[in-house]
């Protein structure tokens, strides 16, 4: 449950940098719920990867 919490937190707040930027409110808000998240993942046992998957290519093995 904490990994899809977190991943989401985390979506909201790239979107609240990209429409609104780093210094405004909203932005700052979700990127705290964003780092609670990731930090509930982690003390729950989670390690980084499962909540940031390593990134692959499409079309390279």
């Amino acid at each position: 449950m904490h990994i899809p919490t977190a991943r989401t937190a985390q979506h909201h707040a790239v979107r609240a940098i990209a429409a609104r930027g780093l210094a405004h409110p909203l932005t700052r808000v979700l990127l705290a719920a964003a780092a609670l998240t990731a930090a509930a993942a982690w003390e729950s046992g989670h390690r980084v990867t499962d909540i940031h998957p390593p990134l692959t290519r499409h079309g390279k093995s």
